[in-house]
């Protein structure tokens, strides 16, 4: 236990600088750091009770769920139509009036298309309705009407998935103590600490990220393509840089099936890009497509926009594809982050915006701070006059122990909340408590008669044990927080692994060095303890 390796040395003091070091920049303002190298600009950042923010309220368009849920019934019923057996045959799909109509070609297969159809519905929550009505009209024609209950379930479910994306796009690491909570039944409260300037976080969120891939239609006429009509079973979009461009409703791969997205640069033009992955299901769509329509323009169509419609010179076998459209890096790197957060379900637009002042935090800050620094300095007074020699080593431990959780923190971009402090400050007596057993076992092991040497390797030994199951426990609480909690508990959350983790190594690893090397050099016959 007491045996250290000229390399183990090494290793413990070289944890404990890097650690600390990189918590330095965050006692410095930003601009006074801007200049330093790049790794040396790390800090962890203080959380909206803090430092101030960002608040914003998005609302939904309930209308483009309507819309999205009749684009998807649209895809259901040509594929189920396609899918039976025999296949059923049927005209032009229409979606006028909020509502989809389609006519079954042969009379006799109008109850089978129906069955079909009402197979297709669901109950709509608990009220007894389901989410679609299906009826016959002029004898061949069949009508799918959306029902209010339907449309209702749709929105909650839109809401509460655009609340994980929201959330996953701003902070897709989890540090950063994001707060995204659902107000009424089409509403999404956001606050982001330490961003006084909404305008970027606004284009990050507000941003759908629909990505589809669809057939231009080259069927169409130019001149009422530019007077916005189109032929059934198409649609007119804009074009970016200007103009529009006819292409066929039906998707042919959805960037659902997307698993990974990132900004690169383009080999020929090195222009910023985003290259995208799919899954295998949509790397084998993709290249059934590519293989089926070589010499086709294929559009890439972002929230309605078409950002390209090159053509098909090959089949696209890998599952991988790059999106071009005038990017700047930031913008690429920004729609890269969208794509893989996945898309919005429903569309969502600011109606309140404000930015909370740091000044609020500052009372918090200074009594927070107080707090820190009278726990310490009583728990200091109280160890060295306790364990004199080992008080000391115990009081080294505790400072190393504030600085080395300070710059983990700022290592993983962390956030400082208020209630992070009170993580903070529990974890210095998480520390003293490890030194405590540590020194009492020794004062153990003296009393029955072992000699220094001894006594200092079986407090060690023994003491370690309790010190990690207790720790282990607290960890794992702390795990269930981070997981299940928001916010505020998150950050309490992080603070206290961070903690519990570098106060095992400094209470236990960084003392027991330094009571090896006092051992080593003075070879003291008895220890005042």
């Amino acid at each position: 236990m007491l045996d250290f390796p000229r390399w183990k040395v090494w290793l413990v003091w070289l944890l404990i600088v890097i650690s600390c070091a990189y918590s330095i920049p965050s006692f410095f303002p930003k601009a006074q750091t801007a200049t330093w190298p790049s790794f040396a600009q790390v800090r962890f950042n203080l959380g909206l009770d803090l430092a101030g923010g960002s608040h914003l309220m998005f609302e939904a368009d309930t209308g483009d769920v309507a819309k999205q849920r009749l684009e998807s019934m649209e895809d259901i019923v040509r594929t189920e139509m396609r899918r039976a057996s025999p296949r059923i045959e049927i005209g032009d799909i229409s979606s006028q009036g909020g509502q989809l109509s389609f006519m079954v070609r042969d009379a006799s297969r109008v109850d089978a298309a129906v069955e079909l159809m009402r197979a297709q519905t669901q109950g709509a929550g608990m009220t007894g309705q389901r989410d679609w009505d299906v009826s016959v009209v002029d004898a061949t024609r069949i009508v799918l009407k959306p029902t209010q209950a339907g449309i209702a379930k749709s929105l909650d479910d839109a809401m509460a998935t655009a609340r994980e994306v929201v959330a996953r796009r701003i902070d897709p690491d989890g540090t950063k103590e994001v707060t995204v909570v659902r107000q009424g039944s089409n509403r999404l409260v956001v606050q982001v600490p330490g961003v006084e300037d909404p305008g970027s976080l606004k284009e990050l969120v507000g941003k759908t990220a629909k990505l589809d891939f669809k057939l231009v239609d080259l069927n169409a006429n130019p001149n009422e393509v530019a007077q916005g009509r189109a032929p059934v079973g198409s649609q007119v979009l804009p074009q970016v840089g200007g103009g529009f461009i006819a292409v066929k409703r039906q998707v042919m791969v959805s960037g659902d099936q997307l698993i990974d997205a990132t900004q690169t640069f383009d080999q020929q033009s090195n222009a910023a890009v985003v290259s995208i992955r799919f899954d295998s299901q949509g790397a084998k769509r993709f290249a059934r497509v590519t293989q089926e329509n070589v010499g086709k323009p294929f559009a890439m169509i972002l929230d309605g926009m078409v950002l390209s419609a090159p053509n098909i010179n090959e089949p696209i076998l890998g599952g991988q594809a790059q999106i071009s459209g005038n990017f700047t890096v930031e913008s690429a790197n920004a729609l890269a982050i969208q794509l893989r957060s996945g898309k919005l379900p429903v569309a969502l637009k600011v109606i309140e915006e404000r930015t909370v002042s740091p000044e609020l935090g500052a009372d918090s800050i200074e009594k927070g701070a107080i707090a820190g620094i009278v726990a310490t300095l009583a728990v200091i007074i109280f160890m060295i006059v306790t364990y004199v020699r080992f008080g000391i080593y115990t009081t080294a431990a505790l400072v190393v122990n504030a600085f080395m959780i300070l710059g983990v923190m700022a290592i993983f971009n962390a956030t400082l909340t208020l209630p992070g402090i009170a993580g903070f400050v529990l974890t210095i007596g998480a520390a003293v408590d490890a030194n405590v057993l540590i020194n009492e076992r020794i004062r153990e092991e003296q009393r029955r008669g072992r000699h220094t040497l001894q006594a200092v390797e079986f407090g060690y030994k023994e003491a370690s044990r309790a010190i990690f199951d207790a720790n282990i426990t607290n960890v794992i609480s702390a795990a269930i927080m981070f997981t299940f909690g928001q916010g505020p508990v998150r950050g309490f959350a992080v603070v206290l692994t961070i903690g519990i983790i570098t106060s095992v190594f400094t209470g236990v690893t960084f003392t027991r060095l330094l009571v090896a090397q006092y051992l080593k050099r003075n070879r003291p016959k008895e220890l005042v303890i």
